[in-house]
C-alpha cells in the first residue's frame, strides 16, 4: 500500500496554550512552557507520547476575553505567551522531533478592540465600515432580525457611536467580520499565507461554516426548543452555500504550501452538515469536526451507530475524524466516567486510537484528567460567568496541566490562571509514568501499537456482527494485515465470537487493558468487565 498522508496517519494532540506549561512564572502557560515539554509529547522513543502534531489554542494579540478567540492582531503573538521568535523556534523544535504544528485560526470574528472594528465603529462613512455587518434596527430599539447568539440573546449589539446595530454570532465583543466584502476575504486569506510561510502545517478553523449570513438577513423560522438558540431554525445565519467555496480556496491556498492540513469546528445540530464541508475528500477541507461522536453518551450501540453513519456518509476520498475532549467540552473522564471512569477511560482511549480516523487527543486526557469545579469569583470563561449557576461554563475542562504533586502541580511557580484541579496530588504525569497500569502508559502502548500496525493508522472498517449488548467489535485491514478490536463497554464479562476469517488464520494479542497478551482461548473470546482487546490475524 502506499503510504497515507500524515494528518490520515497521525495523531493530534491539542494543546490548551494558557494551560499547558508555564515557563516565565506568570501563571499562564507559554510556548516556552510548550517547547521545555516536547520530549513528553515525541521524542522518538516510546517512552514519550509519541503524537504526530499538536494543534495550538490561539496564540494572537489579544485581550484573552475569550481564551484568545477574540483576536485583535493576527500577525504577532501576545506578548503573555512569549515572542515571535519564540514561535519560530516552537516550529523548528517540532519538526525536529516529527512533530507538525497546526494553528488555531479564527476567520468568522474579531475582538472590539482590533484596529479594524474600532475603525469601523468610528463612523457611518470609514472606509472599514463594511469590514464588519452593521444595519439599522427595523424599529425603536428592536434589532435588525430576530436572530441568537450561540450565547443566548439577541445576535446583535446596539452602539451609540452611530446609532446601528452590528452582528455577533457568538459574543457581544465578537463581531463578525463581513465575508461578501472582497478585502476581509483577500485579507484573512493573506494571514493565513502568512502563517504557512513561517512553516505551519495547517489550520484548524474556528466555526468555519459560520462565515457568511444570509445576504437579505433573513429571520429563522421558529421550532421547538428548550432554550431561545434551539427554538430556531438556523438557515439563514449557518452554513450558508458561500462557505463551501471559502473551504474550497483554503484548501487550495494550503496544498500550495506542501503537505499541509485544514480541520474544520463545523457547528451544527445535524452531522450532514460535517460531511458537506470534506467535498468529495479533494477539494475541501482535509477533516471535518463530528459533533455526534462528543455528543453520545456511555453506550456500545450507541458509539457503533455513531461510527456506522459517518463510514456511511464519508465520500469515498474523505477520512472521518474523532474526538472525545477539547476546550468547550466537559472532559470525557468526568463526563462518561461515573464509577468506573479509570476502566471506562482505557476503552475509550482504544476506541479513539484505532477506529478509521485522525484522532485528536486534548492535553491531560492521557492521565485522566477530570473536568474541575472552579468557584465563582475565579471563574474566566465569559459563557459560565454569564450562566453562573445555571450552566456549567468551560473553565473546568481548561485547567492546567498536572505534571507532578508539586505545588500548582509543576505547572508553575506562581499562582496558575485558573485553579489547579485537586486531583493533581495522585494523577499527574510523574507518577502515571511509573504505574505499568496507568492511564497514561495505556495511551502509550496505543500510540505505540497503531505506529507499528498500519491497518490501524491506515487500513479499512468493518463492524464484527453476532457480539452481545455492550461490546463494540471490529475489524481494520491494510493488505493482508488485520486487527481486530473489542471494547467491552459493560461492567460485566462477557464472550464473543471471533471475527470471520479465512481456513488457517489464528488470533494473537497485540493489546489487551487486562495484560493478557499471551494468547487466547479461540474460538470463542472471553472478555473482562471494561476490556480493551486488539487481535492480530495470523496466517497458516
Amino acid at each position: 500500500m502506499p503510504e497515507a498522508p500524515w494528518w490520515k496517519r497521525g495523531v493530534v494532540y491539542q494543546i490548551a496554550v494558557s494551560s499547558f506549561a508555564d515557563a516565565n512564572g506568570d501563571g499562564r502557560g507559554d510556548l516556552r512552557g510548550i517547547i521545555d515539554r516536547l520530549d513528553y509529547l515525541n521524542d522518538g522513543t516510546d517512552g514519550s507520547l509519541g503524537v504526530d502534531a499538536v494543534w495550538l489554542t490561539p496564540i494572537y494579540t489579544s485581550p484573552l476575553s475569550d481564551f484568545g478567540y477574540d483576536v485583535s492582531d493576527y500577525r504577532s503573538i501576545d506578548p503573555r505567551f512569549g515572542t515571535m521568535e519564540d514561535f519560530d523556534e516552537l516550529v523548528e523544535e517540532c519538526h525536529r522531533r516529527g512533530i507538525r504544528v497546526v494553528m488555531d485560526l479564527v476567520l468568522n470574528h474579531t475582538s472590539i478592540h482590533h484596529p479594524w472594528f474600532v475603525e469601523s465603529r468610528s463612523s457611518r462613512d470609514n472606509p472599514r465600515r463594511d469590514w464588519y455587518i452593521w444595519r439599522d434596527g427595523r424599529a425603536p430599539g428592536k434589532p435588525p432580525n430576530s436572530w441568537v447568539a450561540v450565547v443566548e440573546g439577541s445576535a446583535w449589539e446596539y452602539d451609540d457611536t452611530t446609532g446601528q446595530y452590528y452582528y455577533h454570532a457568538f459574543l457581544p465583543f465578537q463581531p463578525d467580520l463581513n465575508w461578501r466584502n472582497p478585502e476581509v476575504r483577500e485579507e484573512m486569506f493573506g494571514v493565513a499565507r502568512f502563517w504557512l510561510a513561517k512553516g505551519v502545517d495547517g489550520f484548524r478553523l474556528d466555526l468555519v461554516n459560520c462565515l457568511y449570513e444570509d445576504e437579505g438577513l433573513r429571520n429563522n423560522p421558529p421550532k421547538l426548543g428548550p432554550r431561545p438558540y434551539l427554538a430556531q431554525k438556523h438557515i439563514h445565519d449557518l452554513s450558508q452555500p458561500e462557505n463551501l467555496e471559502v473551504a474550497g480556496e483554503l484548501r487550495q491556498l494550503v496544498e500550495d504550501f506542501g503537505d499541509c492540513v485544514l480541520m474544520g469546528e463545523v457547528l451544527t445540530l445535524t452531522p450532514d452538515v460535517c460531511i458537506d464541508y470534506l467535498g468529495d475528500g479533494t477539494d475541501r477541507l482535509h477533516l471535518s469536526f463530528y459533533m455526534e461522536f462528543v455528543r453520545t453518551k456511555w453506550n456500545a450501540e450507541a458509539f457503533r451507530h455513531s461510527v456506522r453513519w459517518l463510514e456511511e456518509h464519508v465520500p469515498p476520498g474523505g477520512w472521518p475524524c474523532y474526538y472525545l475532549n477539547n476546550h468547550d467540552l466537559k472532559r470525557s473522564f468526568t463526563r462518561l466516567g461515573g464509577r468506573h471512569a479509570r476502566e471506562r477511560a482505557k476503552v475509550a482511549a482504544a476506541m479513539l486510537l484505532t477506529l478509521r480516523g485522525t484522532p485528536i487527543l486534548y492535553y491531560g486526557e492521557e492521565i485522566g484528567m477530570p473536568s474541575s469545579r472552579v468557584p465563582r469569583g475565579l471563574l474566566d470563561d465569559p459563557v459560565g460567568l454569564k450562566f453562573w449557576p445555571l450552566r456549567v461554563g468551560r473553565d473546568g475542562s481548561r485547567t492546567p496541566m498536572h505534571w507532578n504533586a508539586a505545588e500548582n502541580a509543576g505547572f508553575s511557580a506562581w499562582e496558575s490562571w485558573l485553579p489547579v484541579d485537586s486531583s493533581y496530588r495522585t494523577r499527574n504525569v510523574e507518577q502515571e509514568a511509573v504505574r505499568a497500569d496507568s492511564i497514561l502508559n495505556w495511551y502509550r502502548r496505543l500510540l505505540s501499537t497503531r505506529r507499528a500496525h498500519p491497518a490501524l493508522h491506515s487500513g479499512d472498517y468493518r463492524e464484527i456482527g453476532g457480539v452481545p449488548k455492550g461490546v463494540f467489535a471490529y475489524t481494520r485491514r491494510a493488505g493482508s494485515k488485520t486487527v481486530a478490536v473489542y471494547l467491552n463497554f459493560a461492567a460485566r464479562n462477557t464472550e464473543c465470537p471471533p471475527p470471520k476469517a479465512p481456513p488457517g488464520t489464528t488470533w494473537r494479542v497485540l493489546l489487551s487493558t487486562h495484560g493478557t497478551e499471551d494468547g487466547r482461548d479461540l474460538p470463542r473470546i472471553q472478555l473482562a468487565a471494561h476490556e480493551a482487546l486488539l487481535l492480530e490475524a495470523t496466517y497458516s
